[in-house]
């Protein structure tokens, strides 16, 4: 079958709550893809930094087919050999205590606002059904209902209601309003450290920092969103220690997968986790072996091929290269690590033609909040790829000159 043909079958029979551009693709492997008709691109997405280990790692492979061929799924009914082995390695990694596993990364973030209240709650002694969760303007944490009520993105809103109550929201970067809207009853503080799907939006130097110290003062939970910017994306393992601090609670999901599997978690002290006893959360997916396994390699993986150091390295390298570009249409290049945005001007006529025209030379990437170009390729990317990307890049903006 033909790419149009393909299309033609998912927009009769798919549901349409996407727009993806119009490439089909069949294949994958490290930082390229191929489509149906056998055209190779470069991908600057990596499934919204899903694939930071790049296409089909063949590491990753081989423990998700070795895996499978032994334990795929028990349910938490009963215990298996991976997911223990996991939630060790991941506190070990991070310092952490705990560890609960769900699968998507909007899972995660329904699991770090349940145990936000419920410490609330146990802890913190908030009377009950008054906790109060404090979120971010412009904030991407998933599409649930839940999530969606402390959206402020008209088009996730537009005819989901009614909506989950207990949340306030306030500027992102803007210590001062947050220590304005803390109340007895604030429960936690959940935050991206950068907003990836707002346009790539990073903060001012400290700001991070100064939220934590006013949720120390507050008894505040400051929870980091870390499921697109973590796992070595920003050039850190984690983009909150770019600043230098701990959060209370950490939530991660895509590359934790490796791109093969889904699989997310939820990160914390004893004194938050701890909160949940049996039969209260969960999930008949959540710590499965087969996605613990993919989890341990991918994992692995990051630390061995010093992935953190090369989004560092390529970042930066890539970023100054981008800011060479000379265009009217071009506003601003931002981004940390492999997290980088190029801003366009309102009067450019959207990013999605840019993204168009970038796959007619052969780079996929996509358009974020209508204005801005999102590239985020997998991590594995050399300079001698990025400087292959940018002179496709430059070509495009100076065909729309």
């Amino acid at each position: 079958m033909k790419a149009k043909e393909f299309i033609a079958v998912e927009d009769k029979y798919g549901a349409h709550n996407y727009h993806p551009l119009d490439v089909v693709i069949t294949k994958a492997k490290g930082i390229w893809v191929w489509d149906v008709e056998g055209r190779k691109y470069l991908d600057l997405l990596s499934a919204y930094s899903a694939v930071n280990q790049g296409h089909n790692h063949p590491r990753i492979v081989k423990a998700l087919i070795d895996q499978a061929r032994n334990l795929t799924l028990t349910s938490r009914a009963f215990r298996n050999d991976q997911w223990p082995m996991l939630a060790r390695e991941l506190c070990r990694l991070t310092g952490y205590e705990m560890v609960l596993p769900m699968n998507s990364g909007a899972e995660a973030c329904e699991t770090a606002v349940k145990a936000a209240r419920k410490w609330g709650y146990q802890k913190k002694g908030i009377p009950q059904d008054q906790a109060e969760i404090i979120a971010c303007e412009n904030n991407f944490h998933g599409r649930t209902v839940t999530v969606i009520s402390f959206s402020t993105e008209p088009l996730y809103r537009k005819d989901f209601g009614p909506f989950t109550p207990g949340f306030k929201i306030i500027p992102f970067g803007d210590a001062g309003a947050l220590e304005k809207a803390v109340t007895p009853n604030t429960a936690a503080f959940f935050v991206e450290p950068y907003q990836a799907e707002a346009g790539i939006l990073i903060p001012s130097p400290g700001y991070l920092k100064r939220a934590k110290e006013i949720c120390e003062r507050n008894n505040v939970l400051f929870i980091a969103d870390e499921i697109q910017t973590g796992l070595g994306r920003t050039g850190k393992l984690f983009a909150f220690e770019h600043e230098g601090f701990k959060p209370d609670m950490i939530v991660i999901g895509k590359s934790l997968g490796g791109g093969c599997y889904p699989i997310s978690a939820v990160i914390a002290p004893r004194s938050v986790l701890g909160v949940f006893k049996p039969g209260e959360h969960g999930s008949t997916f959540g710590g499965n072996p087969l996605a613990c396994a993919v989890a341990r390699e991918a994992l692995r993986v990051i630390k061995d091929e010093k992935l953190v150091q090369n989004a560092a390295k390529m970042g930066a390298y890539f970023m100054a290269k981008l800011r060479t570009i000379r265009s009217r249409h071009l506003k601003e290049v931002r981004g940390q690590g492999l997290l980088i945005g190029l801003e366009l001007q309102r009067d450019a006529g959207g990013a999605r033609r840019f993204c168009e025209a970038l796959k007619g030379v052969g780079l996929l990437c996509k358009e974020t909040h209508d204005h801005v170009i999102r590239f985020a390729p997998p991590l594995i990317i050399t300079k001698k790829d990025l400087d292959w990307a940018f002179e496709r890049i430059r070509s495009v903006f100076g065909k729309f000159a």
